[in-house]
């Protein structure tokens, strides 16, 4: 190998790494993103279904009448 092939080479594989790098802070940066956007996904779930719980337990509720002997 002569000294200009493996100058050539280098370079090559410095420009690859430097694409890799980008690559991966902008995969990193997706990753991030996504990280965040499923933690508001998930806390909107858990209000959503906190409702629901609410909502049904105030239907079984209102549906469920107490009993002649049950004095208010």
């Amino acid at each position: 190998m002569t000294l200009e092939t493996a100058i050539e080479r280098l370079a090559r594989a410095e420009a690859s790494v430097a694409h890799l790098e980008r690559q991966y802070d902008e995969l990193n940066e997706v990753v991030i993103t996504q990280g965040k956007l499923l933690a508001r996904i998930q806390k909107r779930l858990e209000q959503l279904g906190d409702s629901m719980e609410s909502q049904e337990l105030e239907r079984i509720r209102s549906t469920n009448s107490k009993p002649p002997h049950y004095s208010a």
